[in-house]
């Protein structure tokens, strides 16, 4: 469980980062959990600083990058399970029958979703989570809130982690089995490793970025709208 939820948190940096950083704007949030939180936050750092980025670092030198392209793949179609349970809960139906049609292009044109042929055939990805399924039915947001290992989070986004990660395919694996450790493992690396490109995108405090760029990017998934400055 512990090894997905480095995994998500990575991507949703490599999201929030990359996606929002040029159109980034400082607007005031309400934290009032704030001096925990930055406290929660330093200990992540420390563990990415001492084991993440050097594994990714050393994954990135002995990979070659059309191989990295290929993993990036296979994870991102596991993820249609979930983007697709969600699309039919928020009964988005147009999404859920694109993302029925990503996932069945891919698994198998795709070789197991190795290769991305969907997007190439214009049928673009459509990322959903439980979190945004309990905004679509107005379940407030609650509070900004930063966890050991899980990363970013609100309170509403907490609680639909659980049965996102329930939705992954591969959780049907033991947790403790080889085989769950080294396909959790790799998925971690491969997205830490696509992450170390975006990192010279964060500019002053890292905290209020990270925070600032995780819940403007939840509301743009839910809106289509980035909150205007309000300073």
């Amino acid at each position: 469980m512990r090894v997905a939820c480095l995994r998500w948190t990575s991507a949703v940096m490599l999201a929030l980062v990359t996606q929002l950083a040029s159109a980034y704007e400082p607007v005031s949030y309400d934290d009032p959990l704030e001096p925990m939180n930055r406290k929660i936050f330093h200990f992540n750092e420390k563990m990415d600083q001492w084991i993440l980025d050097p594994a990714a670092r050393g994954y990135d030198k002995v990979t070659p990058e059309p191989v990295q392209g290929l993993v990036t793949s296979f994870f991102q179609n596991l993820g249609e399970v979930r983007n697709l349970v969600n699309a039919v809960l928020q009964l988005r139906m147009g999404d859920a029958a694109a993302t029925s049609g990503r996932f069945v292009i891919n698994s198998t044109i795709g070789m197991l979703g190795m290769l991305d042929v969907a997007t190439e055939l214009g049928i673009e990805r459509r990322y959903q989570d439980f979190g945004l399924t309990l905004a679509r039915w107005h379940v407030p947001s609650g509070p900004y809130v930063v966890l050991p290992f899980y990363g970013p989070r609100t309170a509403r986004s907490t609680v639909g982690f659980v049965p996102d990660l329930e939705l992954n395919p591969t959780n049907s694996l033991e947790w403790w089995s080889p085989e769950f450790m080294a396909i959790h493992t790799l998925d971690i690396l491969d997205t830490r490793n696509r992450l170390r490109g975006a990192e010279g995108l964060i500019v002053g405090d890292k905290y209020i970025f990270i925070r600032d760029a995780y819940l403007q990017s939840r509301q743009f998934m839910i809106t289509g709208e980035v909150p205007e400055d309000d300073f």
